[in-house]
């Protein structure tokens, strides 16, 4: 069963991150969490393993044809998140699970809340 589940996030994961930009964080944790049966920091840390690798390349290269890819910015910011990614690991493996859910949670509702007053 869980591979259907796994086969199921990745295919929507894939979607998202092609369409909108995003699916790492924002859909495999919470979808790993309450589909898969996983902790809080299994779901995280097997995301980050999900992300390692270059899975976005099909769609990199189809936004770099349309010319809407920068790769000098893109570079700097896969650098410091490495950086940011260490330190953010090591909090996270100090932190409460309970605590970790409340601020992923609260991160999610001010994005979204930011992202629909802004369109309008």
């Amino acid at each position: 069963m869980i591979w259907l589940i796994s086969i199921g996030i990745g295919l929507v994961s894939g979607l998202l991150m092609g369409i909108l930009g995003m699916g790492g964080g924002i859909f495999i944790t919470p979808a790993l969490i309450y589909l898969a049966g996983f902790s809080q920091k299994l779901a995280v840390g097997t995301t980050l393993a999900v992300l390692l690798p270059p899975i976005g390349i099909a769609a990199v290269m189809e936004y770099y044809k349309s010319g809407n890819v920068d790769f000098r910015v893109a570079i700097v910011i896969a650098m410091m998140a490495i950086i940011g990614g260490w330190i953010g690991a090591h909090i996270a493996n100090q932190t409460d699970t309970k605590i970790l859910k409340i601020i992923f949670g609260t991160f999610l509702i001010l994005i979204g809340t930011y992202m629909i007053a802004e369109a309008k």
